[in-house]
């Protein structure tokens, strides 16, 4: 269970008049935010996300602080809006439903909790959904495609009373679609699980979302499945085994991870070690998690890589070890190649934001020469 850290001094609130019977260990807290007329009595304790907090007031408005960004008031349905309000805080009214989904990392999250009922429409279209959930509701009608985040359809969410739009950072390159929603009242929230450095990280903004649509013991009760994977693992000793993860691009180059990307922490966590050392020096600034690379610069280092993992997120998946040497003849002369340990995801993964916590798993299988995985498979 989460640990809930209680405010202040006075009277003090049991677990009950905090969160309706959703949590039992409650401390005290030090961080009170200032919100006039509100007196926030307890926070969210995140294992591993760094750049969300979560605050309860005992007669249930909660504030969503995300980091750098901006917080976000959730107020119970029929209950005052505060007057005076910090420019930061968006103020989101209960209930939350039909919500426009442009943030389609958060898709999973919200199937995971039971919530797919709130989502009225969604940035994506059905064909483009890798979760079964979501390309259900669709082809059913109950989520309507409205338009990618960049030119939403206005008109339908309006008509079809949409009360909030959940949006990904890149709607902080569209600044004048975010400030057309919110003056049709229709809040912005905008997702930066993307930010977290930890795996896990990001599985646990299903706490947030667990928050936006009441389905908070479903989010802490999955979220706690996938970090036992993680438990289990602790402790093994690393295998010593070397691991390059990439695709080609359409200009024949090759994109890795940073060096301090969450996926080289997900090869460390399951026993392996990224190949590539010093990447986060290229472009330090950038927020991208992604360096390219010449392929002769990726050959200098992952030839003598024991694994390689072709990224199928964005290219499609390869089929078979003929098709790699097809994108480049230098791949014959990898160990990885040579030994037999070649490995594709599938498109799904990138959306599977909900079981990170498989993928660490599928890498420890691959690193122990197990076959049975759910993201990774083994290329001949």
């Amino acid at each position: 269970m989460p640990i809930l850290i209680l405010a202040g001094c006075g009277s003090a609130a049991t677990a009950d008049q905090v969160s309706d019977n959703e949590f039992s260990d409650i401390q005290n807290v030090s961080d009170e935010p200032e919100i006039s007329g509100i007196k926030f009595s307890a926070k969210e304790e995140f294992t591993y996300a760094e750049t969300v907090d979560i605050y309860y007031s005992e007669d249930g408005y909660k504030l969503i602080d995300v980091h750098n960004s901006a917080r976000y008031l959730i107020v119970p349905e029929g209950d005052v809006v505060p007057e005076n309000l910090p420019e930061d805080v968006v103020v989101i009214t209960k209930p939350v439903d039909n919500i426009y989904l442009a943030a389609s990392s958060a898709m999973a999250l919200i199937d995971k909790i039971g919530a797919l009922g709130d989502i009225g429409f969604s940035g994506t279209e059905a064909d483009e959904w890798y979760i079964k959930d979501a390309t259900k509701a669709m082809d059913n009608g109950d989520i309507l495609y409205a338009g990618k985040y960049s030119q939403p359809d206005f008109e339908m969410l309006i008509e079809g009373g949409c009360s909030l739009a959940v949006e990904s950072t890149m709607i902080l390159h569209k600044p004048e679609v975010k400030e057309k929603l919110e003056s049709l009242g229709i809040p912005v929230f905008i997702d930066h699980s993307s930010y977290e450095t930890h795996p896990l990280g990001r599985v646990e903004w299903i706490k947030v979302y667990g928050v936006l649509t009441d389905h908070k013991s479903e989010a802490d009760e999955f979220f706690d499945s996938q970090k036992k994977m993680l438990d289990d693992l602790e402790g093994i000793e690393n295998s010593g085994k070397t691991v390059a993860f990439f695709f080609i691009n359409s200009n024949n180059q090759v994109v890795v991870r940073r060096s301090d990307d969450y996926i080289p922490k997900m090869i460390e966590l399951a026993g392996g070690n990224y190949i590539f050392k010093d990447l986060e020096s290229i472009n330090p600034d950038s927020k991208s998690g992604s360096v390219t690379l010449s392929m002769e610069e990726f050959y200098a280092t992952a030839k003598d890589a024991d694994y390689l993992i072709y990224n199928a997120t964005i290219e499609a998946p390869i089929n078979s070890v003929d098709e790699l040497l097809e994108k480049d003849a230098l791949f014959k002369d990898f160990k990885a190649v040579i030994d037999g340990n070649v490995y594709t995801t599938d498109k799904y993964m990138y959306q599977a934001t909900d079981i990170i916590g498989e993928f660490i798993l599928d890498i420890h299988k691959m690193l122990e020469g197990e076959t049975d995985m759910t993201f990774l498979t083994h290329v001949d």
